[in-house]
């Protein structure tokens, strides 16, 4: 791997760190990346889908996920997690994310891992090929390409430290602070880095100096290297071992803070837990003489870091091993944006045209384009193409519900309305709101019932069982007139059709052996046409490839009761406009039609 991140790398951010995510998607813009940085986010304790962020001046929305399985499932182009965990849960989401697959590297940004953990985890990510970035660290940058959360701080500081795009230097600190710092003293002394590592505080770490420094050995963006080490540990003498056997040939400069160590007469712990030297090989002193003597560019002092950066990158820009790198062009994020108050997602009316789901209503809307009303509710209901099976079989449903005569509560609330003078619209919306459990409903109970006792295995006698504890009538099962003998020729068709042109039926299949057990005992308990309809939705689902829990999500959120309401509001309006065309009179039910038992109140 030669670069450890591209223009076109995703991530998954685990843990909703707004502030973190909003400033990746603020660079990802001012340096124009087609696409956000960030994918997905896994928010464990949220109930929402989304959340909402700035990109420039317009919002984007970033799908939420109760886990890393999940979102890793929805997004398997992302191949960075940024975990954000806590401590003490860290651990757990890094094992499981390794062990998942699929991402190449993982930053982790908890102080404080129990170090027994800390090395397992680092050691199975080795052993996986996952580059681990922490614990305890900031992270890491392809300046132009891609940044992890908050290193390099505010957009301002970005573009001034020039991380705004590849320079030729690669960085590799435990220090974040420095990390920072020291991208700035590069930008002001050469010309910025290409590829920067923050590899972490803590004692045991992931991806130690060597394995950045290798792979920035590989990257042709860099031309030279800027190690900052620090007291305590061995890991810069692998440095000085690469470059005695060649594997590292480009120029490194470096220095090891903690100098000021040898002026106290007992040992020092500085701010990171891996800085304390234990041995007279781990202090800064001695690791910037050996890296000296190994002919790494060491300065006398920290201060002299900048002048030595400058001098080695003035010679090999003179030698015309570097070149001048000219500025790209950046989008400026707006200092004032207001966040928007409604979210559409299923249609556009900018510009030339109005769009259904992304398709101009000229492309589906007019005879010649062969497309009809199925089709315009799968890509304003469900924002997919359906097949034709499937969008011929909506405008039969809602064809088969469109009317049941005048004597339903529907109809006639939207009948008695319209006789009291009230418009279309306040007909209509009378009949609708009769609509529910007992009216239409059957539809939604129907898939719900049957859908579970199919994914449960229960068997049809298990299935009436459990149906007859919940005290609930089997929705779909049951007609006032017909039968087995006198059979309702709206199922019958339904059935053929699907028989015909569904890939499969396995829920009618199901609830037919239930309406075998069913009519055995009555004969009019048969599979009605709102069960019907309900079940042979959720066999349409199915065979278009949604998952179980999509389909569970439609069922309660009251999608097929939709189609009962599209279909017989096109009955109920033909209610109202018959009532007006043959201009009946205000109506008054008849009091012969209603029992009257009225008592005298009682006398408190």
């Amino acid at each position: 791997m030669e670069k450890l991140y591209t223009k076109d790398t995703q991530a998954i951010f685990w843990n909703n760190n707004k502030t973190a995510i909003q400033r990746m998607l603020d660079y990802d813009y001012t340096i124009q990346r087609k696409t956000p940085s960030v994918a997905a986010i896994v928010a464990p304790t949220s109930g929402n889908k989304f959340e909402k962020f700035f990109y420039g001046p317009d919002e984007v929305m970033i799908p939420l996920y109760k886990t890393t399985t999940a979102a890793k499932k929805e997004h398997a182009n992302a191949e960075v997690l940024l975990n954000f965990a806590s401590f003490r849960t860290a651990y757990d989401v890094t094992m499981e994310a390794i062990e998942l697959g699929g991402f190449s590297s993982i930053m982790v940004t908890a102080e404080g891992i129990p170090e027994r953990l800390a090395r397992k985890m680092n050691n199975t990510a080795r052993n996986a090929g996952v580059t681990v970035i922490g614990p305890a660290t900031v992270g890491a940058i392809a300046p132009g390409a891609f940044k992890i959360a908050n290193i390099g701080g505010t957009i301002e500081n970005i573009v001034n430290s020039k991380l705004h795009r590849a320079g030729s230097c690669g960085l590799v600190t435990r220090s974040g602070g420095l990390f920072n710092e020291l991208s700035n003293i590069i930008a002001i002394n050469a010309d910025g880095i290409a590829e920067g590592v923050a590899i972490g505080g803590d004692r045991f770490v992931g991806s130690v100096f060597i394995d950045n420094m290798l792979r920035m050995e590989k990257n042709p963006e860099v031309k030279y290297m800027v190690l900052l080490g620090e007291v305590g540990g061995t890991e810069e003498y692998k440095i000085i071992e690469a470059i005695k056997d060649g594997r590292i040939t480009k120029p490194v400069i470096a220095w090891c803070i903690g100098t000021i160590a040898k002026h106290f007469s007992t040992g020092v712990q500085f701010g990171h837990a891996g800085a304390s030297a234990n041995a007279d090989a781990e202090t800064a002193a001695a690791k910037n003489k050996a890296m000296a003597e190994a002919g790494i560019y060491v300065p006398a002092s920290f201060n002299d870091l900048p002048a030595t950066i400058n001098k080695v990158y003035s010679d090999m820009l003179a030698k015309g091993i570097i070149s001048e790198i000219p500025e790209p062009k950046m989008s400026l994020v707006p200092k004032v944006r207001r966040s928007k108050q409604f979210i559409c997602t299923i249609s556009d009316d900018r510009g030339e045209e109005c769009t259904y789901a992304g398709f101009p209503i000229s492309s589906v809307a007019t005879p010649d384009t062969g497309k009809g009303i199925g089709d315009v509710i799968s890509l304003l209901w469900f924002k997919k193409q359906y097949p034709q099976w499937a969008t011929e079989f909506i405008e039969t449903v809602i064809k088969t519900v469109a009317d049941h005569g005048p004597a339903v509560s529907g109809a006639h609330n939207a009948k008695v309305t319209a006789r009291a003078g009230k418009s279309v619209v306040e007909s209509l919306v009378t009949g609708l709101l009769t609509i529910g459990p007992r009216f239409g409903g059957a539809i939604d109970g129907a898939a719900k019932y049957f859908k579970y006792a199919d994914d449960n295995d229960l068997d049809p006698k298990a299935f009436l069982k459990y149906m007859k504890g919940e005290g609930v009538p089997i929705p779909g099962i049951g007609h006032r007139i017909k039968s087995l003998k006198n059979p309702d020729l709206r199922v019958t068709g339904l059935m053929n059709y699907a028989a015909e042109h569904f890939p499969s039926t396995p829920l009618l299949d199901y609830a037919k052996s239930v309406e075998a057990l069913t009519t055995s005992k009555k004969e009019n308990l048969i599979l009605n046409v709102d069960g019907t309809i309900g079940i042979l939705m959720v066999d349409m689902w199915r065979a278009l490839g949604y998952s179980e829990s999509e389909i569970n999500e439609f069922i309660e959120s009251g999608t097929l009761n939709a189609f009962f309401i599209v279909g017989r509001s096109i009955g109920f309006i033909g209610h109202v406009l018959d009532e007006k065309r043959l201009a009946m009179p205000m109506y008054r039910h008849p009091m012969d039609d209603i029992l009257y038992d009225v008592q005298e109140a009682e006398k408190l």
